[in-house]
């Protein structure tokens, strides 16, 4: 397994590549049709939202190997939010939240104005609807 090296805990990227390798070794292609029929799609958010870019195929792959019938994830915090309960010993998934957007910033020498490209990368834990009651 691949480690970040300034933590013991494996990286997002660390886990989905490693998850995709074993897949691999064990004869299987995650990317040809990672869906099974009956799923209806791509996966969504609680709010009805698809997923897109590497959390679309991710939650395919893990619902997949789960086998999870339904294609909804949410947090913990959703599932409460609807006075739903994750069920006790259910594990999470990643899902993966990206943004870039520009931001207007003073240089604290010179007083310019530039604008700086910023970019926001963090994971959340996510569960199946099939975990929660």
């Amino acid at each position: 397994m691949i480690v970040a090296k300034t933590t013991e805990k494996p990286s997002p990227a660390d886990i989905i590549t490693n998850t995709i390798i074993d897949r691999l070794e064990a004869g299987v292609r995650p990317w040809v049709k990672p869906w099974r029929p009956g799923l209806g799609g791509r996966p969504l958010r609680v709010t009805g939202e698809p997923y897109r870019g590497i959390n679309c195929f991710w939650l395919w792959l893990v619902a997949d190997s789960a086998g999870y019938l339904s294609r909804t994830w949410m947090t913990y915090k959703q599932a409460q939010a609807l006075g739903a309960q994750v069920r006790e010993g259910e594990r999470s998934q990643i899902a993966i939240f990206y943004k870039s957007y520009s931001k207007t910033v003073e240089s604290p020498v010179t007083g310019d104005s530039t604008d700086e490209t910023r970019r926001v990368l963090r994971s959340y834990a996510v569960f199946n609807a099939d975990q929660i009651d």
